[in-house]
């Protein structure tokens, strides 16, 4: 089922469940994801951004709550981080499963060998096709210094 059909459902379901969090998160998400879409259309995509754009922007999401619960927590907010953690939880419902390191490196070491990567120069084109096979699946920033460090040879 698409994700955008399963952000409305969820919507329904928090709301007819009464869970404030979900629905509060959800609405989050649906403009987050509509903003993009006005954002696609300036470069003439007409349909919204595709599957793995929205798991992309997922992932962000995510990211910066990760961040904000751990200023929360330094700033001795524990409530505020808990909220934090609470979308979290609500977001990652929506996201495929995470790959462990082990099935990261695979995956990497597989893409470096099919297209024949052997230096730094051709970080971009394994991460652009890392991008294209596993959208939501693994952490691009982590993916990327693991990349870097495979075409170093280190």
């Amino acid at each position: 089922m698409m994700l955008r059909t399963q952000f409305n459902d969820g919507l329904k379901d928090a709301m007819r469940a009464k869970d404030q969090r979900a629905v509060s998160t959800l609405r989050l998400i649906l403009t987050e994801l509509k903003n993009r879409d006005i954002d696609a259309r300036g470069r003439g995509v007409t349909d919204g951004i595709d599957e793995a754009g929205i798991l992309s922007m997922l992932q962000s999401m995510v990211k910066q709550r990760n961040e904000s619960a751990g200023m929360y927590e330094q700033g001795g907010r524990p409530e505020l981080a808990q909220q934090e953690r609470e979308e979290i939880a609500v977001i990652e419902r929506f996201l495929p499963r995470q790959m462990s390191d082990e099935e990261a490196g695979a995956a990497i070491d597989a893409i470096v060998s099919e297209l024949g990567a052997a230096s730094i120069k051709d970080m971009g084109k394994v991460m652009a096709e890392l991008k294209a096979r596993h959208a939501g699946q693994m952490d691009f920033a982590k993916a990327g210094g693991l990349v870097k460090a495979r075409l170093s040879g280190k």
